[in-house]
């Protein structure tokens, strides 16, 4: 009884494992966009300053703000599901080590 228990703990860590690594890879896709959007945001900007447009300059500073802001909120997500995974990963293995 113990063990079919113990079995059926780790199918479905095991499933939540997978889970996880499937929004971390999302996320991780996500991140590398923010970035470039970040960077094209501050490319177009750096233009808009060297050819002193102070209209631009100001719309185009805020829009760097915000893209930076959602990179932050990517960035944390990404963190947290990447503990979430180590988390899961280690009660997996200490599951299988009682098991054992």
């Amino acid at each position: 009884m113990e063990t079919e228990l113990r079995r059926r703990e780790s199918i479905v860590s095991s499933a939540r494992l997978a889970e996880l690594y499937e929004c971390s890879a999302l996320l991780r896709r996500t991140r590398i966009r923010a970035e470039e959007i970040v960077d094209e945001a501050r490319t177009l900007l750096v233009e808009a300053e060297r050819q002193g447009d102070p209209g631009r300059i100001l719309a185009l500073s805020a829009q760097l703000d915000e893209a930076r802001a959602a990179y932050c909120k990517v960035l944390n997500a990404y963190v947290i599901i990447c503990r979430r995974i180590n988390d899961e990963r280690r009660a997996i293995l200490q599951a299988l080590s009682g098991a054992a």
